[in-house]
């Protein structure tokens, strides 16, 4: 396997997983099939119960998905993954999988609007304590732990203000209370930052960002050890929140660019950063690789670069920030993000909508704020683009 061979992570993206079949294809094989014939009952017995290796049934075994999920696993460093239906559905099944009744989970507030809504909605439902702490405070988590906490979970970057959290001091601190540290990797994918070479137990994704890179399909997955992912297919298995065949075969082909796009990604986000924050209808620019931002030294040692995701405060409120939006021409206006095109978002009405005001106050999502994920346009007429709406303030 070359996942095995100490190869970079662009060879890993092209190459890591595949599997041909006899008729020798070289791109990977699309297997549009629900079962498997299996050549005796002796063997469809055996596979069932797990004795035999091999294909039993596309709800958890297909050879497509199960290129993307070595591959993945490959560029970040993990033993194993398991690939589900969307993002969230990667997050419930871990949730599923490895909780109980009675267990507790600490969660940072600065993460996906529905990630919050799937714990205090469900999860809690379930008997599952949650407790929600700030990002960047280290006393905030450690104040919250307790001898029920199983898992401590965060994004960082954080969506949408593009906080950074310490996750090796964060993974040491969940360790030592015999809990599992669980990091979104969404906005940096391994191209720039691998949690689990930082102590992290388990790395979740929406695919449906930059791990296809265009915006075609919905699809999640978690990578950690295969301990843990053994625990994930049992679930997969039983409730079947999977990915489709033709979705893992697009993240495929998805996969082999990313990095080269997420350099691109990051050479316009950072310079359309310097330019925001020099015009005089903004208030403040959230956005790492700006030297300004409080996380900047952390995120230039834990990550290769700082991402093509970045948010930004106008003068004024709501009415403002729409005004802005609904003056671009080339930005879509839409809530998907690590897209080539360029997308803008006004989180307050839409991806953290579902947040009570206190919640969105906790979390720093004012009516002001508008999220920019920058794609692969000449910078400069991105540049004139929002200056277009800028203009109207």
């Amino acid at each position: 396997m070359f996942e095995d061979e100490g190869y970079s992570l662009d060879t890993l993206a092209v190459r890591a997983g595949q599997s041909r079949s006899p008729e020798g294809e070289h791109s990977e094989a699309l297997y549009l099939t629900s079962s498997y014939v299996f050549p005796s009952a002796a063997e469809a017995a055996a596979r069932f119960t797990g004795e035999s290796t091999g294909n039993v049934y596309s709800r958890y075994t297909n050879p497509t998905v199960r290129m993307f999920e070595q591959r993945i696993a490959a560029l970040e460093g993990g033993e194993a993954a398991v690939a589900t239906a969307s993002g969230m559905a990667a997050i419930l099944s871990l949730c599923m999988a490895l909780l109980k009744s009675g267990d507790k989970v600490i969660c940072s507030r600065s993460v996906f609007g529905t990630t919050t809504a799937l714990f205090t909605r469900y999860m809690e439902k379930f008997g599952v304590r949650v407790a929600f702490v700030d990002l960047t405070d280290m006393h905030s988590w450690q104040g919250a732990l307790d001898g029920d906490t199983k898992l401590l979970f965060m994004e960082t970057p954080s969506n949408p203000l593009c906080e950074v959290a310490d996750i090796r001091q964060l993974a040491d601190l969940a360790h030592s209370a015999g809990a599992l540290l669980v990091v979104d990797n969404c906005f940096c994918t391994p191209a720039l930052q691998r949690p689990l070479e930082l102590g992290a137990d388990i790395v979740v994704h929406s695919a449906t960002k930059y791990l296809d890179g265009q915006g075609r399909c919905v699809g999640g997955v978690a990578v950690g050890s295969k301990e843990f992912m053994d625990e994930l297919v049992i679930f997969l298995r039983t409730a079947g929140p999977s990915m489709s065949p033709f979705n893992a075969w697009v993240f495929l082909k998805g996969l082999e660019t990313l990095n080269l796009r997420m350099q691109a990604h990051c050479r316009n986000a950072l310079a359309l950063a310097w330019w925001l924050d020099e015009q005089a209808a903004v208030e403040k620019v959230n956005y790492a690789g700006l030297p300004k931002h409080p996380g900047h030294l952390l995120a230039a040692k834990q990550q290769s670069a700082f991402g093509g995701v970045l948010s930004f405060t106008v003068r004024g409120g709501r009415e403002e920030a729409w005004k802005v939006i609904d003056n671009c021409r080339i930005f879509s206006c839409t809530a998907n993000l690590g897209d080539a095109k360029s997308t803008i978002v006004h989180p307050a009405t839409t991806t953290h909508g579902r947040l009570s005001e206190e919640d969105k106050a906790r979390a720093g999502i004012t009516e002001n704020l508008i999220r920019v994920s920058v794609g692969l346009e000449d910078i400069g007429d991105l540049q004139r683009d929002l200056d277009r709406g800028l203009a109207q303030l």
